[in-house]
């Protein structure tokens, strides 16, 4: 009986050993396939003209961060898992650390480009610029330099992974630079969402609420919201652990879901604005197949890079394109005549 208890307590302690690590591997598993998913959609609903935008080279480049963190750290977890007397690289571990706490930064500066839909770096003036984004990107080169040396602290003081990882708690615990950065980060996503909320608020209510326009602000308001709702709530819980849990495990997790959730909240105004792309890119081609006469010339509205007529809500300039085929040409082709510098930018 003796033996029997022996080996249920070596079962037993073997599973609580490995348990936070099998929480890890299918917190990153599970949404890593999602943003996978979330890649090949983009792609599939992307157009030529949208895949030449920077918003769309940065998310893509969002989603190849993401997934690099899964890799990383499941490498980690899974050794801890399968092999834990010999654990991974010292170097390995420490871009699994890296992965985790610097891309919020990349993904915040991606949320941060919806205000040039507000402000085209063309036409508004050098001060006015300076005035909007001065706060946040001194807060984001805060943010970095605070970063860096939180994870240089925490790697220096140790020679292995398996010091590192004995020395998680007592780095976890309190630690002044991960609060530093998480409170800041809400300052910054609360700055950039309302500054662009309040702008489109401003340029959108003289707009007559027809049907399909009041439709696309109520979705543009409620992405933008939930870019900032999603990340403000992980940031708080963070906060909240790392205050007062001396164990890592459970804020380990919330920082890891924080990133790929981030990823995928970012993604959404991307994917939203890309599949109304795609369907103006199949309607033009099944009227060329239905008409032979040549088309005639539309001009190019500088958000969306779509033709008088399309159903793009256009929030720069304080204009806005209906979704109608009438035969008023004269105000839109006067209104819609912009500088082709200007397609790079969209709403969100």
């Amino acid at each position: 009986m003796s033996s029997d208890a022996a080996v249920e307590t070596i079962i037993n302690d073997f599973v609580a050993a490995i348990h936070p690590n099998f929480n890890y591997v299918l917190t990153d598993t599970a949404f890593s396939a999602c943003l996978l998913t979330l890649l090949v959609v983009l792609f599939a609903f992307s157009t030529q003209e949208s895949r030449r935008r920077l918003v769309f080279r940065l998310n893509v480049l969002a989603i190849i961060v993401a997934l690099a963190l899964g890799v990383f750290s499941s490498m980690v977890s899974g050794r801890a898992i399968l092999d834990p007397f010999n654990q991974v690289s010292k170097g390995i571990y420490i871009a699994s650390v890296v992965f985790a706490v610097f891309p919020p930064v990349l993904y915040d500066s991606i949320l941060l480009t919806r205000l040039f839909a507000l402000y085209p770096v063309a036409t508004t003036p050098r001060i006015t610029l300076l005035k909007i984004f001065a706060f946040p990107l001194c807060v984001k080169c805060a943010r970095v330099i605070v970063l860096s040396f939180g994870v240089n602290n925490y790697v220096s003081s140790q020679l292995s992974t398996a010091s590192l990882e004995q020395e998680q708690a007592a780095a976890w615990f309190r630690n002044p630079y991960m609060v530093s950065e998480w409170t800041m980060q809400i300052a910054d996503n609360m700055y950039s969402v309302s500054i662009f909320l309040y702008n489109l608020h401003l340029r959108t209510s003289l707009v007559k609420r027809a049907g399909g326009i009041a439709q696309r602000i109520r979705q543009i308001f409620y992405i933008s919201l939930a870019n900032f709702v999603f990340p403000l709530i992980f940031n708080i819980a963070q906060i909240i652990c790392i205050t007062t849990d001396r164990s890592p495990t459970t804020g380990t997790e919330l920082l890891t879901m924080n990133n790929y959730i981030t990823v995928m909240g970012v993604l959404c105004a991307t994917l939203w604005f890309s599949g109304t792309e795609w369907v103006r890119s199949r309607n033009d081609q099944s009227r060329d197949n239905v008409f032979s006469s040549p088309k005639p010339q539309f001009a190019r509205d500088h958000v969306a890079g779509g033709r008088s007529g399309s159903d793009v809500v256009v929030i720069a300039r304080g204009t806005v394109t209906l979704d109608t085929t009438s035969s008023d040409t004269k105000a839109d082709s006067r209104r819609l005549a912009t500088p082709e510098k200007e397609d790079k930018y969209t709403l969100v």
